[in-house]
């Protein structure tokens, strides 16, 4: 198992903010390490495909399901 795809394991088992958060370190670290794109490979593709399932995670909220998690850090902030 590749690093990448142990992430991604471990990302499974996170409630959505918590993988909205590790997202959010992951991109500050391509960003602070000026990785630059290259051509789409396998292992990009896997990781895409990862990235999706954990922004289409849903989770519920006091037994109430949250559709819209972009809604939910409107209203947080507000």
């Amino acid at each position: 198992m590749t690093l990448a795809e142990t992430i991604y394991q471990h990302s499974l088992s996170l409630p959505e903010s918590a993988a909205r958060e590790a997202l959010d370190f992951i991109e500050f670290l391509e960003r602070r390490y000026g990785q630059s794109v290259s051509p789409v490979t396998d292992d990009d593709k896997k990781r895409q495909a990862a990235l999706a399932h954990i922004v289409a995670v849903r989770v519920h909220w006091q037994d109430k399901p949250i559709p819209d998690r972009d809604a939910l850090y409107d209203d947080a902030r507000d």
